[in-house]
């Protein structure tokens, strides 16, 4: 599907890293600019991360048919990845550059979300480094807050997760 016919309405889903579409998810990373490959790993690097833990939950993100981003959760309570956080922590998440912009983003953060908020889960952690190109600005406008701690030299938020019905649950 071409990108630019690409809608912003498409639906967003989560689909297995596999065989089929693992050079794609790695490619990803490429379509990042110089400042924005400052402040997330190379998709490569996270799957190999991700098959190293048993704590990882991690899918290319879709928009329709057309592959748009990655994302990796850590959910596991074992620390052994270092990663000490108090709840399901959002490891890496990453929309390519042409599709930046134009809500696919913010859709994905909603559907990671709504899945987490199906299993009782009250907070999203996340934390990232502060500078130009940086994701400071894409957190804040989705209400993640910081918590007042810092993940390595990163900056820790967390996003209280609301049910379905609006009321907020943390």
């Amino acid at each position: 599907m071409m990108e630019e016919a690409l809608e912003n309405t498409a639906e967003i889903t989560f689909r297995r890293v596999t065989s089929a579409n693992v050079s794609e998810v790695c490619e990803l990373s490429e379509t990042l600019s110089d400042q924005q490959r400052e402040f997330v790993a190379d998709n490569g690097t996270s799957l190999a991360e991700g098959f190293c833990s048993e704590s990882a939950w991690f899918r290319a993100i879709y928009a329709d048919e057309c592959l748009v981003g990655f994302v990796m959760l850590h959910e596991g309570s074992d620390w052994d990845d270092g990663i000490d956080c108090p709840g399901p922590y959002l490891w890496r998440f990453m929309i390519a550059r042409p599709f930046q912009g134009r809500g696919f983003g913010r859709r994905a953060i909603a559907g990671i979300a709504d899945r987490l908020r199906a299993r009782g889960i009250r907070e999203l952690y996340t934390s990232f480094g502060l500078g130009a190109g940086g994701p400071q600005k894409f957190y804040e406008k989705l209400g993640f807050v910081p918590t007042g701690g810092m993940f390595d030299e990163e900056v820790e938020v967390v996003l209280a997760l609301e049910s379905p019905r609006g009321e907020r649950v943390s």
